[in-house]
């Protein structure tokens, strides 16, 4: 384990975790030092090239390897159902230091947006009475999610020295609070072709949760395929997501072409071009607004739902969560005094249940975002949205949640589609010291704040439990030896 001798070479013992917490079957073993920040790595090693490979090998030469997961070999939700099963069970038996492993856990999570936001869902979905708070390294192209919480957005180094680093920003880091979303889905159920909207096949990896709702759900309607998930950076439709989505169908017929982080921003700036994003005027004359193809209604946090006005030169439209979009831009700035009174807009925070919707012309437009207060068509901030889609606008259009794109089929036949996104519940993020995201709590810094519960939603009496989950841990079962009655 290395020596405490530095700030650069400090105690590695503080994030070790022994073989017996981590697999039931292991001989329980002679502890005489508690971790103070005792820590589950998850590395998605088809991440950032051969970064994600090279990374999983240097935090298993420095921790235990037991406590370091190759999210290609498994996944999440099953590594912590026998993890916290097992804490669950030694706790029961009386081991004070199983008690303080689960007090201090703190999860590590190296991929892309999809990754991170693949594990956020699974801890929203265990709800346990301590849930971890969460780090991220960026292995991805936009990072948006990690820039947002201060890791940055750049891949980072995968060697001994700045691996130590990056666990001593863990250490040092300040939880906060994150605002997540659900997203249902609902279409009727086509006559001829393939069964599905979307073929499973196609599903992109950050709509891992997106499922058919149960038959006895009343959400069902007959004929209609419904399908359910969640989100915590950003839900986007138009323009934007179509070029999202040919970079992703390139790089999975080409791979071997985008294995550094900036060749593939260069390529993604190229198929901007192809796509139309610049001059779509000329060279996609199809491209439709955001008002030809969808009715948009919002709802401010219990209120009516009412008609939002779109302007027509409008052909991507953003809904934020988190002040970071495209690789660290802040598409909604901050609205000075006069908007804040006029139109009811304020600073976006990460934990007061509104999402920030933006509207962009075209690629052009959003270069704005460049100058130090740039940003987007400011359109709202809401609680709820809704997007109706109706026959005859399109027969296809873009979307992408996280920076996951995938191609959404649109009606055709009378009928309609229909997407609602509501405010659904809170995660505990770990904020390093350049964190840009605040909290509405306390917007200059990012401290813990409020009660030690995660949850800020009131479900009524009649939600099932499968409708309190995004889907993302169905697999998560506590042993059945386990009294987990005072986890309920």
């Amino acid at each position: 384990m290395g020596d405490c001798n530095s700030e650069s070479d400090y105690c590695l013992n503080d994030f070790h975790i022994p073989n017996y917490i981590l697999r039931e079957e292991s001989h329980v073993e002679s502890v005489s030092y508690i971790p103070t920040c005792p820590a589950i790595v998850f590395i998605n090693s088809q991440s950032g090239g051969q970064l994600g490979g090279n990374l999983l090998t240097t935090y298993r030469e420095l921790l235990n390897p037991n406590q370091v997961f190759d999210l290609s070999e498994e996944a999440p939700d099953k590594v912590l159902h026998r993890i916290y099963g097992n804490l669950e069970k030694l706790k029961l038996e009386g081991d004070e230091f199983a008690k303080e492993i689960q007090k201090k856990l703190r999860l590590i999570v190296a991929g892309g947006d999809g990754t991170a936001s693949w594990l956020l869902g699974v801890v929203s979905d265990l709800k346990l009475s301590q849930p971890p708070p969460i780090a991220t390294v960026p292995l991805g192209t936009g990072n948006n999610l990690h820039f947002s919480f201060g890791w940055g957005k750049k891949n980072p180094g995968t060697d001994s020295q700045s691996v130590k680093l990056f666990l001593n920003q863990v250490r040092k880091a300040k939880e906060m609070k994150i605002d997540s979303w659900h997203i249902l889905m609902r279409m009727k159920a086509p006559s001829k072709g393939v069964c599905d909207p979307i073929a499973p096949l196609e599903l992109p990896h950050s709509l891992h949760a997106f499922h058919r709702v149960s038959h006895t759900d009343s959400m069902n309607k007959e004929g209609y395929h419904t399908f359910r998930g969640g989100f915590w950076n950003y839900f986007s439709m138009g323009m934007d997501a179509q070029v999202s989505y040919a970079f992703h169908s390139e790089r999975k017929l080409h791979p071997e072409r985008f294995k550094n982080q900036l060749v593939n921003q260069s390529n993604y700036l190229k198929l901007g071009c192809k796509q139309g994003w610049f001059c779509a005027s000329l060279f996609h004359p199809s491209s439709k607004n955001i008002a030809q193809l969808a009715k948009v209604k919002i709802s401010k946090r219990g209120g009516q739902w009412e008609d939002l006005h779109i302007p027509p030169s409008i052909r991507s439209i953003v809904c934020l969560n988190l002040p970071s979009f495209s690789g660290g831009l802040n598409p909604w700035g901050t609205p000075n005094r006069k908007k804040e009174q006029d139109r009811e807009l304020t600073a976006p925070f990460v934990d007061d249940g509104l999402l920030e919707v933006v509207g962009f012309r075209n690629a052009w437009h959003g270069l704005v975002l460049l100058h130090p207060k740039g940003h987007g068509t400011r359109l709202a901030q809401a609680n709820k949205i809704r997007f109706e889609f109706h026959m005859g606008a399109a027969d296809h259009t873009f979307m992408r949640l996280d920076g996951e794109p995938w191609k959404q089929p649109l009606p055709v036949d009378d009928d309609t589609v229909e997407i609602e996104i509501s405010h659904f519940h809170q995660v505990k993020m770990l904020a390093a010291e350049n964190c840009r995201s605040k909290s509405v709590y306390d917007p200059s810094s990012p401290i813990k704040h409020g009660d030690d519960d995660d949850s800020t939603e009131e479900y009524s009496d009649d939600d099932s439990e499968e409708r309190r989950k995004l889907g993302a841990a169905d697999t998560f079962r506590f042993p059945d030896k386990v009294d987990i009655s005072h986890l309920i």
